[in-house]
């Protein structure tokens, strides 16, 4: 699937053209909790209990979560990788999928936790390409802050502050060791893989943020005044140069009134869209100057994908 907006769904996995049409589903009744395209596969945690995997337009079930249910998806050289509930990391090997070992002896993880008392999930996972003999890895705890690989997941070091609160991290698409999150404390950057990190909320009207993407060279970041997501909002800044970040504000709503999620933000060049809780999605062909709202009438939509 090529120029497609993938979205998955509380109903399936939905395809649409740039412009919203020509819609194709799969996994209808079942709940798409995280989406990864990767070359010509387009891979799927299923009512969290299940990955599959969808190639030449048919679906097939790959591998079942046992153990917790899924929460992410990412790829790197050795194969595919999946976050679960209660921190836990798991690779796939044919049908079954092992667990990371290292990972359960990260340096402060007796200190991750959530907010309500249960235990902390992992939310997100980046990776960092640019060095395909080196990839660095990108672990986002809900909450216990970014846990960084630089050894394919053979040994894991804590990067931020568990209380910044991450919800999303992704590495920057052309920028070598750069690393981006939204975060309770706002937008942050780290240039030196994870050494150091920078928090950016100037010109935002509050600083909790869930999304985080890149289009261009053009970081946007969704913020609201808080976990029910009143007030929620999109902004962007250059990468380079400017410090404070502006509204987008051309084609979009005044407010939105949930949160646009975690997984929900998705640039490739200068192409972005958005999808948020009441089943709408949102395009910008400029890296956010301008939007249109381009479908309405989904199912709630957990993640968003460009092919």
């Amino acid at each position: 699937m090529t120029n497609y907006i993938l979205l998955g769904t509380a109903d399936g996995l939905s395809a649409l053209d740039l412009d919203g049409g020509s819609r194709r589903d799969w996994l209808s009744g079942h709940s798409v909790d995280a989406l990864l395209h990767d070359g010509g596969s387009t891979w799927a945690i299923v009512d969290g209990k299940t990955i599959q995997v969808i190639e030449r337009g048919r679906e097939r079930h790959v591998a079942a979560l046992d153990a917790k249910p899924g929460t992410c998806l990412a790829m790197i050289p050795s194969g595919l990788l999946v976050g679960t509930e209660e921190a836990h990391l798991f690779t796939l090997a044919g049908e079954q999928l092992a667990p990371i070992a290292s990972f359960e002896t990260v340096d402060g993880r007796d200190s991750w936790h959530t907010p309500w008392g249960d235990p902390a999930d992992v939310r997100s996972i980046a990776v960092d390409l640019h060095d395909a003999s080196s990839p660095v890895i990108y672990v986002n705890v809900h909450v216990g802050g970014v846990v960084r690989s630089t050894d394919g997941g053979e040994s894991w070091k804590p990067t931020l502050d568990i209380e910044v609160d991450v919800h999303q991290v992704i590495a920057h698409p052309t920028r070598r060791g750069a690393a981006l999150v939204a975060a309770y404390e706002g937008f942050g950057e780290s240039r030196d893989g994870g050494e150091t990190w920078q928090f950016i909320t100037a010109g935002m009207h509050a600083h909790y943020c869930r999304a985080v993407a890149v289009a261009d060279d053009t970081v946007l970041v969704s913020a609201s005044t808080g976990p029910g997501g009143k007030r929620a909002a999109i902004y962007k800044k250059p990468f380079d140069g400017s410090t404070e970040f502006e509204r987008c504000r051309s084609g979009l709503p005044e407010w939105f009134n949930h949160n646009i999620d975690t997984a929900c933000l998705a640039a490739r060049g200068r192409l972005v869209v958005f999808g948020t809780e009441d089943g709408r999605v949102f395009r910008s062909r400029d890296a956010g100057e301008s939007w249109e709202l381009i479908a309405k009438g989904l199912p709630e939509i957990h993640s968003a994908v460009l092919t």
